[in-house]
């Protein structure tokens, strides 16, 4: 029988929530500590991020996503919640959602059912600002580059090398690419430019990946924003724009502290998207989680082909963190999908299609492992399933030597979780985590594509455009050979095409284009069809969203 369960709005908006005091209190944090937005949130103190660390560390990731969902948020929020119920002193660190998917199709990134982040509005609209300043920054970068341009060009930039796009916190495909300073010589140089949305820009990863303000305006101004006619890159640093750049991100830079529907603490700081950006929360929120808790529940942008792989190689190696399990959602839902059932028969029970899905999670508990970092799988269970869907999905995994506990989370909050919780702390108590990353630094950019290719999406091989070709070998000339890879995929496939489920097998992956994020610290190399600008659909979720004569927001998820 279907269970009548509440919109996530209606739970959000019927929630009795803590002041923000209360829960700065229950960390420990004093009154000059943080900075109240507001009844139910706060900014906090980056002297907080610099103390030493005493968590240890939970990546929770995912198996291959599908237009379904997952709920990774979710079981993250509920994990925190259910290790709150047995005493255990958590904090929990989440993305902020992007206002493109929240007014798209996807959704937020605050949880959903009964296990939430609130106050759950204000996280998917405008929250604190943090997004609207990263927007403002890259767009300050771009206008003063088109400025330096328009007055006399003293860096010799060449204006079809002009690398640095626009930016905006909204899917719209028209912006894609447009051209620029027509209607005469007042109105600047006429060239061809773009926009990406604001998860994408490199400024949010630098955000994300700074570790204080000295550090975050050393890397604005390593940003490169074109190239001159002799191949020179041009930086931010040249048009003096990292000063500037910085003011107006320096609030932004103190981690929020928010918290769960059942009043545990969560920070939601940064939003680069996993697929074509690295995918993790802020470097400061999370070091932050580690000064305050002794437990730290953290999530990576989709599956561990992505966001995961993101968070060992990138993030791990730019904050030096150690994590010590990682949590790996599944479905029967997205299990039937990659054994070939269609979208909308993905409610009914159908065993021989899990069966058929099986393979994919078994690469994504090898992609863990092969960090170093012992995995637990979340079998987060959904109205329709099945004793025999179940049984087959954690007999599998028993024979791969790993845990897989039902979760329902969203239905039942931490107490959903409970079973989850203690296989986490079991792993954690066993010590047996060492993370490995899986490519020295110090080997050529093409040898760590293809090892993530090979090692993380099971692909024979890659092939390079000859742009892409061209490309990595002009970034290996201009000394940027030696940062790591962040890989721009499709998320709903293991390999660069959507449509292979499961775990496809004997297929190369095309790389079609290489640029370097100097800024970020690593180089960005895109494959398939992906895209920095997302369109909206036929219908998004937008249309049905208003506000009532109440006051109240309705419709949002």
């Amino acid at each position: 029988m279907t269970r009548s369960i509440p919109q996530d709005i209606e739970i959000a908006q019927a929630a009795k929530l803590k002041p923000i005091q209360t829960i700065a209190d229950e960390l420990g944090l004093g009154s000059d500590d943080y900075e109240p937005y507001g009844h139910d949130k706060a900014k906090v103190s980056l002297e907080i991020s610099r103390r030493a660390a005493k968590a240890k560390l939970v990546l929770v990731t995912a198996i291959t996503p599908t237009p379904a969902g997952e709920g990774k948020s979710t079981v993250s929020v509920g994990l925190a919640q259910a290790l709150s119920h047995q005493g255990v002193n958590n904090v929990l660190c989440l993305r902020e959602p992007s206002l493109g998917p929240v007014f798209g199709i996807k959704g937020g990134a605050a949880g959903g059912g009964y296990a939430q982040v609130v106050p759950m509005e204000d996280i998917n609209l405008h929250f604190t600002g943090d997004i609207h300043a990263i927007t403002s920054a890259h767009m300050l970068l771009a206008a003063m580059l088109d400025a330096h341009i328009h007055h006399g060009n003293e860096s010799g930039i060449d204006v079809r090398r002009v690398t640095w796009p626009r930016s905006v916190d909204m899917n719209d495909r028209a912006l894609r690419h447009m051209t620029i300073g027509l209607g005469g010589p007042v109105h600047g140089m006429p060239r061809q430019d773009g926009f990406v949305i604001t998860a994408a820009s490199e400024v949010m990863a630098i955000f994300c990946l700074a570790r204080d303000l000295d550090d975050l305006t050393a890397r604005l101004g390593n940003i490169v924003v074109g190239y001159t006619s002799n191949g020179d890159a041009v930086r931010a640093s040249d048009l003096n724009a990292q000063g500037a750049m910085t003011v107006l991100l320096k609030d932004a830079l103190s981690p929020n502290l928010v918290q769960t529907l059942e009043g545990g603490p969560a920070f939601v700081h940064g939003g680069p998207f996993g697929n074509i950006a690295h995918g993790c929360n802020s470097i400061i929120a999370t070091r932050t989680g580690l000064a305050l808790g002794d437990i730290v529940v953290t999530e990576a942008g989709f599956g561990s082909d992505l966001g995961a792989e993101k968070f060992f190689n990138i993030k791990c190696r730019a904050a030096g963190f150690d994590p010590q399990a990682a949590v790996l959602v599944a479905t029967t839902r997205a299990l039937r999908h990659h054994g070939g059932v269609a979208k909308e028969e993905l409610s009914k029970a159908n065993p021989a299609a899990v069966e058929r899905g099986l393979p994919n999670i078994e690469a994504h508990i090898r992609n863990v492992q092969q960090h170093g970092v012992p995995p637990v799988v979340s079998l987060n269970v959904f109205d329709g399933d099945t004793d025999a869907e179940h049984k087959a999905i954690i007999d599998r995994c028993a024979e791969l030597g790993v845990p897989c506990v039902k979760t329902d989370i969203w239905a039942k909050g931490g107490e959903g979780g409970l079973e989850l919780a203690d296989a986490v702390r079991e792993t954690l108590d066993k010590g047996k985590a060492k993370l490995k990353p899986l490519y020295p630094l110090d080997v050529p950019l093409k040898e760590k594509v293809e090892t993530v290719v090979t090692k993380v999406y099971g692909a024979d091989g890659v092939s390079y455009t000859p742009q892409a070709e061209k490309q990595l070998a002009q970034l290996e000339q201009l000394g940027f050979g030696e940062l790591p890879v962040c890989m721009a995929k499709t998320q709903y496939s293991l390999s660069d095409d959507p449509a292979k489920r499961a775990r496809p097998e004997g297929f190369d992956v095309t790389v079609r284009e290489a640029k370097v994020s100097a800024g970020a610290g690593f180089v960005v190399v895109f494959t398939g069809d992906v895209m920095t600008m997302p369109g909206l659909g036929k219908r998004p979720a937008a249309v049905n969203m208003r506000v009532n004569e109440k006051g109240q927001i309705e419709g949002l998820f």
